[in-house]
């Protein structure tokens, strides 16, 4: 949770246009926390790389449907809906209770806007966003899936796929790597959770999750443009050599629909 909203911050704070998020640099100076313990992380500009992607979907998606429903999965101390809701969409952000009571002092619900404190294996919260129709409905889990079992990634796109078929989801995954490999990573070794299910390839996901139709994967050097024209200088000189590590090379970032016909 802190990890990304650092990233963000900093961006910010180094005059970099890549996540526009002055709120992520006024929730660093309010929380008490030793966020210098991720400085210099490489992992920071991947975390605002990632959310940059996220966006770009979540605002492509508010402009088809702007009347239709975002549910953010685990959304931490994120301000997607600061950033780029203007005016559009309804609002469910859901994470687990303690990490809710902390974002509960720095945001408020309002008319547009529900906080949900349940974890992403409950049923509850699906029906209230069920209850949000006629829909249609994007949920979002940004760095959430590959922290539960892959029994439990497929029984939550499953349960999603079945009660709101026709649903679009983006998610992101990690493939074998860094099964082997998450100890020596800059952030993951610095606290205590780890990644618990690996997907190679997330078309992969038609077989257990109903209806499952990938609409685009991409690694994070294959980000929309419009996300790489606002890479850091230095990041964006180095592409070439990222396209081909194998760190790189294993992370996805995914959009999908479920529960097809």
């Amino acid at each position: 949770m802190l990890i990304p909203l650092y990233g963000r911050a900093e961006i910010v704070r180094r005059g970099e246009r890549l996540v526009a998020d002055p709120r992520a640099v006024e929730l660093v100076e309010a929380i008490d926390y030793d966020f210098a313990r991720f400085d210099g992380l490489p992992s920071l500009v991947g975390a605002a790389w990632r959310t940059a992607v996220f966006d770009h979907w979540v605002e492509a998606w508010l402009d088809r449907h702007p009347a239709g429903t975002v549910v953010e999965i685990g959304v931490g101390l994120n301000t997607r809906y600061e950033r780029i809701a203007a005016g559009r969409g309804r609002w469910i952000e859901l994470d687990l209770p303690d990490a809710m009571a902390l974002r509960r002092r720095y945001f408020a619900d309002d008319e547009r806007r529900r906080s949900v404190a349940a974890s992403v294996l409950d049923d509850d919260w699906l029906d209230l966003a069920a209850d949000t129709r006629p829909g249609p409905w994007l949920f979002v889990a940004e760095a959430v899936l590959g922290f539960l079992d892959a029994d439990e990634v497929h029984g939550v796109l499953d349960r999603i796929a079945r009660r709101l078929p026709g649903s679009t989801v983006a998610f992101d995954s990690w493939g074998a790597w860094m099964r082997e490999n998450q100890e020596e990573h800059d952030a993951l070794s610095r606290v205590t959770a780890r990644v618990r299910w690996f997907c190679d390839n997330p078309a992969d996901l038609a077989g257990p999750v109903h209806g499952f139709d990938l609409v685009e994967s991409v690694r994070l050097t294959e980000a929309p443009l419009a996300v790489l024209e606002r890479l850091p200088a230095d990041v964006a000189a180095g592409l070439s050599t990222l396209r081909t590590e194998p760190q790189v090379l294993s992370y996805r970032l995914n959009l999908a629909t479920v529960g097809a016909a």
